[in-house]
């Protein structure tokens, strides 16, 4: 691993002065996953390139999502077959080429309700499911009478189900996966910068050259000249567009999925659940010590950067969940709520559920291409997809694109290391399940961080409030995986702003004096980032408060923003 592969504060100010001072064949404008996917596509295809992202790495939609890598099972009653085959296919190479330290198998169980015909009904489908996925190593689905599906599920009521079918899937800490797709792209030459938003485009006649950068950091506006500029910024697609004073080839519509976790002891089973509701489906997925209960599917026009949970939205999941649960989640067994929102494509129905969940790709005007909708698992070949398009529009022969056999950092070697990871643990001196967790995390960067130990002992102390990190995880995330403010490490570096009851504000003022001592803050520094902070939780907490949409993002948005007016168009 070189250098280049950190994405610390130099690489960040040497990325800016790249940009300020090279053209590059493509920028790209997103750091969601979409965004770093096709800035990884291209830069493993020779092409000279640019990402910025506004805020932080998938601090949008591709920090908030259901967390899962799957082919998407209720999109083959759609009858949406290549969809799904698609899914299927990155699955695959996400669990077993390009990430397997970050994407793991997870088992769901799908009640029975209707004798005689919903048995059958559901296994054509599974069946279907499973021969779409192939040999992929997932196991395949398995049916259970109701007293088999109690033994493994016996937090569910006994009369919620007759029998059951378990079935495989994939998930994946989407904020980490994210990163990494970043950082991989940094380590292959792109010049990498978040905190950087697009506030301008350069033109020549009706041509896109370019577009200019505001680097928050400085305050310095940076002239990013380039043949493509790809538009991977999901809900924001449209508000992108309207710089360029041109109207788009597809519209993007936003729609409201939020979830709750809650302490793994609340809900009683040994494999995670997917629930058919009235709209569409609820997960309940199994998430280290917790659980994450979601989702819903409204429709949103209010905040993009903050979207808020209302009260209502937290009563429809739990309601869903109750309904099979023996015992009964209440809002006090919440440790933690966040909202994500989908960027549909927009069609003619008025259901956002009903909305594509295809991509689309599309040159809007020449020199700018546009990528929106899909979903997270099929980030890769949204990003391929967006790169061929800006490929017509060099003036060179581009290769084809090879990131379905580019794994991601921390993939080489995991294995290898997972099955020594006792080893591991002895020379360390950390307990085997803490070297699984930092495996689990950074796969062989690992290395990385117990350097950092053996030179720092104090940094293998647990962070305080939230004993399943450790405090290098905090120095590491400033130090090598870009996170700028003190949300970033809490809300996405690692998930302890929806892992804990305290949602992150008694593991703060540790949190940020780690950060401090590698970004160089100052004590001001330190205290500004633990105030916004917690008033950012005391916001979401009210907010979750509110009967209704409009009322839940009132309250949301009035908290303290370091980033203001960034990403709130």
């Amino acid at each position: 691993m070189t250098d280049a592969s950190s994405l610390n504060p130099q690489q960040r100010a040497a990325a800016l002065e790249r940009m300020a001072n090279e053209t590059f064949e493509v920028v790209v404008i997103g750091g969601g996953a979409v965004g770093a996917g096709a800035a990884l596509d291209a830069v493993t295809r020779g092409l000279s390139v640019a990402l910025v992202e506004a805020r932080d790495f998938a601090s949008g939609t591709s920090s908030r999502s259901s967390k899962l890598i799957h082919g998407g099972l209720r999109y083959l009653e759609q009858l949406d077959f290549r969809l799904v085959r698609e899914a299927l296919r990155e699955r695959s190479l996400l669990l077993n080429t390009l990430a397997p330290h970050l994407v793991k198998p997870v088992p769901f169980l799908y009640p029975l309700r209707q004798r005689f015909f919903e048995r059958p009904y559901v296994e054509a489908g599974m069946l279907l499911y499973d021969t779409m996925a192939g040999h992929d190593g997932v196991p395949r689905h398995r049916h259970f009478t109701r007293r088999g599906a109690l033994r493994i599920a016996p937090g569910l009521k006994p009369d919620s189900l007759i029998g059951a079918i378990q079935y495989y899937d994939g998930k994946v800490d989407d904020a980490r996966c994210t990163m990494t797709v970043a950082r991989t792209a940094a380590h292959y030459g792109a010049a990498v910068a978040n905190n950087a938003p697009v506030v301008g485009f350069l033109r020549e006649g009706e041509r896109v050259t370019g577009v200019r950068v505001h680097d928050l950091a400085t305050g310095r506006d940076v002239e990013v000249r380039a043949q493509q500029v790809v538009n991977a910024t999901g809900v924001w697609t449209d508000d992108v567009q309207h710089l360029v004073r041109e109207r788009g080839k597809f519209r993007v519509r936003a729609s409201k999925g939020i979830h709750v976790v809650v302490p793994r002891d609340r809900i009683q089973l040994d494999t995670g659940l997917i629930l058919r509701t009235e709209k569409s489906v609820l997960f309940v997925i199994p998430w280290g010590r917790h659980w994450i209960v979601g989702t819903t599917d409204t429709d949103w026009e209010l905040s993009k950067a903050h979207p808020a949970a209302s009260r209502t939205d937290i009563d429809y999941v739990l309601e869903h969940a109750n309904a099979v649960l023996a015992q009964p989640l209440t809002h006090e067994d919440v440790e933690g709520v966040y909202a994500g929102l989908r960027p549909l494509l927009s069609g003619e129905s008025e259901s956002t559920s009903k909305l594509s969940r295809e991509h689309s790709v599309a040159v809007p005007v020449p020199g700018l291409v546009a990528v929106a909708g899909g979903k997270y698992t099929t980030y890769r070949v949204m990003g391929k997809d967006a790169i061929d398009a800006a490929a017509r529009g060099l003036d060179r022969s581009v290769p084809e694109s090879v990131t379905h056999r580019t794994e991601l950092l921390g993939a080489d070697g995991y294995r290898a290391l997972w099955n020594g990871r006792h080893r591991l643990a002895k020379q360390s001196g950390l307990h085997p399940a803490r070297i699984e967790h930092l495996l689990d995390r950074y796969g062989s960067c690992i290395h990385d961080l117990l350097a950092l130990v053996a030179e720092r002992p104090e940094l293998a102390e647990p962070l305080p409030g939230a004993d399943d990190y450790l405090a290098v995880e905090v120095h590491y995330a400033a130090a090598s995986e870009g996170a700028r403010h003190l949300d970033d490490v809490l809300a996405r570096r690692t998930r302890i702003s929806i892992e804990t009851f305290h949602r992150g504000v008694e593991t703060a003022p540790v949190a940020a004096r780690l950060m401090g001592d590698v970004l160089g803050w100052s004590r001001a520094d330190v205290r500004r980032e633990v105030d916004t902070y917690t008033a950012r939780v005391e916001a979401e907490r009210r907010s979750q408060e509110q009967p209704d949409d409009e009322a839940a993002d009132e309250v949301r948005t009035a908290a303290p923003d370091l980033l203001a007016g960034v990403g709130d168009a």
